[in-house]
């Protein structure tokens, strides 16, 4: 086992996701990191062994710490029949309440794709791994919202949801107004599935 680092790893590990977060893989620094951190290039690369362990590390949190804890509404058991429309206020609020230093922030994971993912397998694989799993926590809360519809229309109408979702977040990046207006136009359809089919109470 290595020496113990002299330092929070998980402080540094946010706070270097907090870069890739607003620059992205490729317009995130060494330089940047270790303003960021506190930390010189030679304790980060020690502790993390390059920039991109870094990355790793700051993704691995990101789901960990705000992907996961929001999906929890609609993966929770027992179900809610209400957590598909918890979700996607929670997620619309959550941008309309975004700091100005925060403006700019969509998806860690989703901006990666324009850049990192588009030519990295391993970093393509925990996108798609991720967008796996939202679609998985839609499919199950709309199960439970819908608890008559088969499995093939859920799945169909999680992605849809999710689809909605990842471009909201694209959306963010530059318009907020425009994102918060993509995730009621998901709500809109929700409404509109409440209409067609009975759901539970």
């Amino acid at each position: 086992m290595g020496r113990h680092p002299g330092f929070d790893t998980t402080q540094v590990v946010q706070a270097a996701r907090d870069v890739f977060w607003d620059k992205g893989y490729d317009g995130a620094s060494v330089p940047d990191l270790e303003q960021a951190t506190g930390l010189a290039r030679s304790s980060l690369y020690h502790a993390f062994e390059n920039k991109r362990g870094v990355f790793d590390a700051a993704v691995r949190d990101y789901l960990d710490t705000v992907v996961r804890p929001r999906l929890r509404v609609l993966t929770a058991e027992p179900g809610n029949p209400d957590a598909v429309l918890v979700y996607l206020r929670g997620l619309a609020d959550a941008l309309a309440r975004r700091t100005e230093d925060a403006a700019r922030r969509g998806c860690l994971l989703i901006d990666s794709t324009a850049g990192l993912a588009a030519r990295d397998d391993a970093q393509r694989a925990v996108v798609d791994a991720y967008r796996a799993e939202l679609v998985d926590a839609f499919r199950h809360g709309l199960s439970t919202r819908y608890p008559a519809l088969d499995g093939a229309e859920a799945l169909r109408r999680a992605r849809v949801l999710t689809s909605l979702s990842v471009t909201a977040l694209v959306v963010a990046r530059t318009s907020t107004s425009g994102a918060v207006e993509t995730l009621e136009a998901a709500l809109g359809q929700v409404a509109e599935w409440d209409g067609a089919a009975p759901r539970a109470d």
